[in-house]
């Protein structure tokens, strides 16, 4: 980038900035009908442009029809449908106990939004990360910057045309571009920022707000186990894990990680897994129209590393031309070796087994506070011990990923897979902050709480309150 692409980046950041804020300032986004407005705008964006969607995921990384559908724009109006129910209920002050001893009086809160909010979103499912912490900030009443991912340049172009032609293009706007403008925006102070990706860049983001204490939402990864109890159905975890392990071509940040499973039935979950492959995908999964490609050359090069790390069940091979990597499932792999000190963030699925739980413990301890924890048991003592026994941002038993899609259940991680939670509620929470009220009248006048305070006086009054206590 040279100087006068540069000057004219800074000029555009500054002017957007300020003008959301005086935007902000104005007072109109606090109105409910200004919120129910912009979500009834998005539907609209949803609904008419679902075609433009499907192009713009497509030409990205070859993203399926239907995955685009599910989650991405199913996701965003289940979002959007809770949002709209509720509002009006998230918007009314509560009304909270007054004590005794400061009575006549009354005490509520309400919440009011934080102000300007960047949003940086993430490629891999770049609509949707993009729009549901949008959601979730506009709904708070606040005014919206989204920075999209540089990496799906279709779906951001989209997002950039799309906020003039649905939303209120002065309180909400997209701002293009790639890792210059990202650490370009976080040189401004925002009233909160809000980020999905990699924990290093997390890093980079928590230390650029911290220059202006502006507080953050990290939404990062992590190694995320399955662990498989012999007493399970086989069968249907197999296709279960398959599923959630090779959707988005697992570049998905609450795919399953790895798999820990019993020795007792690691033969047949091997076997019902290769099958589950064959029966999603086909014979030639490269030829499948229900798997997408990968991002980079880059992250197919790291993903085509990890396939000497084990032994192979089915997979194994990439195609450097078409950014293919076929699903790869991996057994006997050593819990040393890089593939598990590492998120994969790919089509690449080690399966490592166990004898006994405090050996699965010490595997899964060893990647500390995953995005999420999957458990596939029908023992109800094996399902809260193990809840008992480790820590991740949330939970699914018998099932993957369906955590993330309750609206109505908080999103988000914990210690290295992020801070913070969205959805649903969690997400008008967590972008606006409560503000408390306490409402007296001028009569009576409590002539006892003034100076001066004699021995009497204050004995007596802290009799009182130990009574009113």
């Amino acid at each position: 980038m040279n100087n006068d692409e540069k000057q004219d980046m800074n000029r555009r950041v500054v002017e957007q900035v300020s003008e959301l804020r005086d935007y902000f300032e104005r007072g109109e986004t606090r109105a409910h009908e200004w919120r129910k407005k912009q979500l009834l705008g998005l539907m609209r964006f949803l609904d008419e442009r679902e075609k433009d969607i499907y192009d713009a995921l497509q030409r990205d990384f070859r993203k399926p029809r239907a995955e685009t559908f599910f989650t991405e724009i199913y996701y965003l109006t289940t979002e959007i449908h809770l949002a709209l129910r509720h509002l009006k209920a998230w918007m009314k002050p509560r009304r909270v106990v007054t004590p005794l001893r400061y009575r006549p009086g009354r005490s509520y809160y309400y919440r009011e939004p934080y102000g300007i909010v960047l949003v940086m979103g993430a490629w891999n499912y770049p609509l949707q990360l993009a729009l549901v912490p949008a959601v979730s900030a506009i709904t708070a009443g606040n005014c919206v910057l989204i920075k999209p991912s540089e990496h799906a340049p279709a779906t951001s172009a989209l997002l950039a045309e799309a906020v003039g032609q649905y939303l209120d293009e002065r309180a909400v706007k997209v701002f293009p571009g790639g890792v210059q403008e990202s650490l370009r925006l976080l040189e401004e102070p925002f009233d909160y920022i809000f980020f999905t990706g990699g924990s290093a860049a997390g890093k980079q983001v928590m230390e650029k707000a911290a220059k202006h204490l502006t507080p953050v939402t990290l939404e990062l990864g992590g190694k995320n186990p399955c662990i498989v109890d012999q007493h399970t159905n086989i069968p249907v975890t197999a296709r279960r894990v398959v599923w959630a392990k090779f959707l988005n071509a697992g570049q998905t940040c609450i795919a399953p990680d790895y798999v820990l499973v019993h020795r007792n039935v690691e033969e047949e979950l091997l076997r019902c897994m290769k099958d589950a492959v064959d029966a999603f995908y086909g014979m030639k999964p490269e030829n499948s129209k229900d798997y997408p490609a990968i991002i980079t050359v880059e992250r197919l090069e790291k993903l085509a590393g990890y396939m000497t790390e084990g032994v192979l069940v089915t997979g194994g091979w990439v195609d450097r031309e078409r950014l293919y990597c076929a699903p790869t499932i991996l057994r006997n792999v050593s819990p040393g070796s890089t593939i598990m000190k590492e998120e994969v963030f790919g089509p690449v699925l080690p399966v490592l087994s166990y004898s006994t739980l405090q050996e699965a413990l010490e595997i899964m301890h060893s990647a500390h506070h995953p995005l999420a924890v999957y458990i596939f048991s029908r023992d109800r003592s094996f399902q809260q011990y193990m809840l008992e026994n480790s820590q991740s941002g949330g939970v699914c038993i018998n099932d993957l990923m369906f955590q993330a899609a309750m609206p109505s259940l908080p999103f988000g991680g914990a210690g290295e897979s992020g801070m913070g939670v969205y959805h649903g509620r969690a997400g008008f929470e967590t972008f606006s902050r409560p503000r408390s009220v306490h409402l007296k009248s001028t009569f009576p006048e409590n002539i006892l709480r003034y100076p001066p305070f004699g021995e009497k006086k204050f004995t007596w009054l802290r009799r009182l309150f130990s009574f009113l206590r």
